[in-house]
């Protein structure tokens, strides 16, 4: 659980500090599709906006351009399957309207289910 919270402290920090590159806006059909920088240039976040809430997929990166967490929102809330890596982990959280469900974390190296929070 203190893998989670860490990921999602990170997240958190993600998305709160948009550094000093300007964000990309592409409209596409209803969507519009926002991706963010790390300052130093490489993509921090991509997703879509409706009506200025995000929506749909969400992808974030950290520094180096590796993806650290992928899931969707639904009217700006977190739904359904959310995936945080980390060095070996996969931890996956299932939403509800923005309230976690339940978190499963998967160890790679082992390829076995860790934990299970029912």
């Amino acid at each position: 659980m203190k893998n989670i919270l860490l990921l999602l402290i990170i997240f958190t920090f993600t998305v709160s500090a948009q550094e000093s590159i300007k964000p990309q806006f592409e409209k596409e059909g209803g969507l519009t599709k926002v991706t963010f920088f790390h300052d130093n240039g490489v993509k921090a976040q991509t997703g879509y906006l409706k009506d200025n809430n995000r929506h749909g997929n969400w992808i974030s990166y950290n520094r180096s351009g590796k993806k650290v967490s992928m899931g969707s929102f639904q009217s700006d809330l977190k739904n359904g399957q959310w995936f945080f890596w980390n060095e070996n982990e996969l931890i996956e959280v299932i939403y509800l309207d923005n309230k976690i469900v339940n978190v499963l974390e998967w160890n790679n190296s082992e390829n076995k289910l860790i934990a299970k929070n029912d």
